[in-house]
This record gives C-alpha cells, structure tokens and sequence, in this order.
C-alpha cells in the first residue's frame, strides 16, 4: 500500500522560493505565469493496509507538515 502526502503552504503564506521560480521563468521568456508554489510530496509504502488513511494523517499531523503555515492532502493508492 503506498500513500502519498502533499504538504503546501498555506494561502497568504509568503512563498519565497515560488517567486524566485516565477521570477526565473520570466525571465527564461515564459510568458503568462501568474504565481508559483512550491510544495512537498512525501511518498510512504506501508506493509499494513489496516486504517492506512488515518495512520497517514497522523504521520503528517506529527511530522511531515507544520499545522501553523502548511496544509495537506493525503492519497492512498
């Protein structure tokens, strides 16, 4: 069982990376960005298909997004 968690900061957070890329892309020409966020994706295989939702969002809960500037999403596939 994998389950993929991604992890973005959250709206009216300052996303200094994101402008930087903006700003490159601009300037490499590509015309029509509006904004850029960068993000995390943390891909967890797990041996257990047992409360694979909840487990995981505890996992991200815990460690993987901080709850004050981030947000998250979990997929299990």
């Amino acid at each position: 069982m994998t389950a993929f968690v991604t992890v973005m900061l959250r709206p009216g957070i300052l996303d200094p990376q994101g402008l930087a890329i903006a700003d490159g892309l601009a300037g490499l020409g590509h015309k029509g960005v509006q904004s850029v966020r960068v993000g995390k994706v943390f891909e967890i295989a797990l041996d257990d298909a047992d409360n694979v939702q909840e487990r995981v969002t505890q996992m991200a809960k815990d460690l993987l997004a901080n709850p004050v500037i981030e947000d998250f999403t979990v997929e299990v596939r």
